[in-house]
Order: structure tokens, then sequence, then C-alpha cells
């Protein structure tokens, strides 16, 4: 896709991060009318599927929260190569989100700062766009991302994270609890057990029989992070999801004073690389059961990069940031550096690295 180089250097990279990210989502939301002729192009090959919870993957290789927020793409999402869409977040209460601006490229680094805040239309708001999704025989597995509503105080977060469970459980094929962005106020503090272990049970009982996972920071120390995954095992967890963005600001190429403009937010992209992966170890290491499912996400960008996280345990691989950086056949290229590599699902014959 050598074109897109060419239009990220010339026009992408000096256009608002925000404003680029509603004009792709346009384009990726109309790849559904081109139908079989995107899907031929883009669509993973069956020696890619993955069975985890309970579910067929297409490919190992999905995209993380984030990008679609409000459910809006999924079959578009799907279309050009993805084998998951994790919606979200969404939060019980509409909400706008922070100032802008809030998003930054780090464009020397391959990396990007946001301080989104949850900016979405509310959970109920998200319902019949996820039930339609869901009608499309060829279609990705949906995942819903949930987190705690900016007005809701911490205190009475549980019946805030409930409420939205009952109502997008039935209608996702996982659902995530997000305890981890920075971005919003209180929220990081919920990983601490005493906070997270009422919590996750809470929702766990009101998801029913839809597999619940957690998703984590990556700024915990190892000793929490074994909490938490031994926390997961008792409350009948399915999984993790690691990592969230980052608050650190290591291993930038981008000057102290740049980094000060920006100001606060979460990094993620290739920064958060080695971290992401050493966290993904750790929970493998306190957790080896495969049937324990383990989403790596942190500085993906290439078939390379997932065969590393598949080979050091994860289940599955999500990405974000490196969409912005390759453009929209960078699932596709994925999936195809997957199959070169001789990589083939556990849901195909064959073996899986």
């Amino acid at each position: 896709m050598r074109w897109y180089p060419i239009l990220f250097k010339t026009v992408l990279r000096r256009m608002d991060p925000e404003t680029a990210h509603h004009w792709a989502f346009r384009v990726i939301q109309a790849a559904p009318l081109a139908g079989r002729v995107v899907s031929g192009i883009c669509g993973p090959d069956p020696a890619l599927r993955v069975r985890a919870l309970g579910q067929t993957f297409p490919s190992p290789f999905g995209l993380a929260a984030g990008f679609d927020k409000n459910a809006t793409a999924i079959a578009g999402l799907g279309a050009i190569g993805f084998g998951h869409i994790e919606v979200g977040t969404l939060t019980r209460h509409a909400q706008p989100g922070n100032p802008k601006p809030r998003m930054f490229r780090l464009v020397a680094d391959r990396g990007l700062i946001n301080r989104m805040g949850f900016n979405n239309g509310g959970s109920a708001a998200a319902v019949p766009r996820i039930e339609r999704a869901r009608l499309r025989r060829r279609r990705p597995v949906i995942g819903v991302n949930i987190g705690k509503s900016r007005v809701t105080e911490v205190e009475n977060a549980v019946a805030d994270y409930v409420w939205s469970t009952e109502r997008l459980a039935p209608i996702a094929d996982y659902l995530a609890v997000n305890v981890s962005s920075p971005n919003t106020p209180g929220l990081r503090g919920l990983q601490e057990l005493e906070l997270l272990e009422p919590l996750l049970a809470a929702v766990r009982e009101a998801a029913g029989t839809t597999p619940l996972l957690v998703k984590i920071a990556p700024d915990m120390e190892d000793d929490q992070i074994d909490g938490i995954v031994a926390l997961a095992k008792r409350l009948g967890l399915d999984g993790i999801i690691a990592t969230n963005t980052t608050v650190s600001r290591e291993r930038l190429s981008a000057s102290d004073e740049e980094i000060a403009r920006i100001g606060a937010g979460g990094l993620s992209g290739e920064p958060l690389k080695d971290r992401s992966l050493d966290v993904l170890r750790r929970i493998r290491a306190a957790e080896p059961d495969p049937d324990f499912c383990v989403i790596s996400v942190g500085g993906v960008e290439s078939a390379f990069d997932v065969l590393e996280r598949l080979r050091a345990g994860a289940t599955l691989v999500q990405g974000y940031t490196a969409f912005i950086y390759a453009g929209p056949l960078w699932a596709r290229s994925i999936n195809r550096g997957l199959l070169r590599a001789g990589y083939r699902g556990s849901g195909a014959p064959g073996a899986r690295y």
C-alpha cells in the first residue's frame, strides 16, 4: 500500500488527529457497500481461524477498543480484515469526553497520546447498532468494552458498570471491563483489589454466560498483576486484556518541550511494546492454562509482533495506534504475514505457534 505513506505525510499528518480519524471512519463505514469485493481482498484466510471464548475468531488479530467507540463501523472494520472488533468504551451515561484537542501524534516514535475521556453516546444507544451488526452473515467477533461514567462517583461505580452490563452482555460475544484508562478521574483506583473484587463479582453475575474479561494498565507492579490474575480466576472470569495505555513517557524521542505542550493522557503505540509484552509474559507465568484467554495489546505493528505475542502465550492480539500510521490495509497485511510465516489457528488444521 505504497500510496498511504504519501497521503499520510502530505495530507493526514497536517490534519488534527481526531479530524483525520473521523474522515477515515467514514471511509471504513462505506466498506460493506462493496461487499464481497472488499472481503475477497482483505478477508482473513480460513487457516487463521482461532477458537476462544466459545467463539470462532476469523483471525487472531483484532482491533482494540477506542477506535469504534459507538459501534457504528463493525461491518466495515470486519470487511477490511480484523478478526474481532472491541467497541467502546461505552458508559451508562452519554458523555462528550474531555475538551479538545485531546489526541496527539508522536510520529517519530510511532506513538499516540490521547485524553479522549470515554466520549460516547451511551450504552443503551449502542444496543440497536450491535444487534444489527450481529445479523450479518459475515461478521467479526464483537467484543464490548464498558467503563465508568465521568459523572458517577467511584463509590457508585459498581451500579454504573452493572447497568451497562445488563444491556450489553446479551448482545456481546464477550464483555471487557475497563478499569485502566488514565483519562477518567478515579478509574484506575478501581484496579486495587479491595475495590476490584466487588466490581468484577457484580459484573460477572450480571453478565450471565457472556464471556467476561478485565482490561488492565501497564503501569502496575508485577505483584499487583499477579493479584489480579488470581482474582480473575477466583471469580470465574474468562480472561484478561493487557494492556491499556501508559502514563509513562519513557523511551520517547520527542522533546521534553513537545511532551509538556501535549500534557496529560495515555501513551500508546511502539513505546508501549516492551512493557505490554512483559505484562503478557507475567500473566502467562501466573496462569498457564490455555483456556484462560489473554488478549495482548500495546505496540503491535506487524505480523512479527503478532506472532511474538502468540508465542509468548497470547490467545488473541489487538492493535490500534499503528492503524493510523499503516492505513486501511493494515489488518490485511498482518493476516497475510501470519500465513507466510506458517501460522495456523486453533480453529483450522495444522500447527499453531
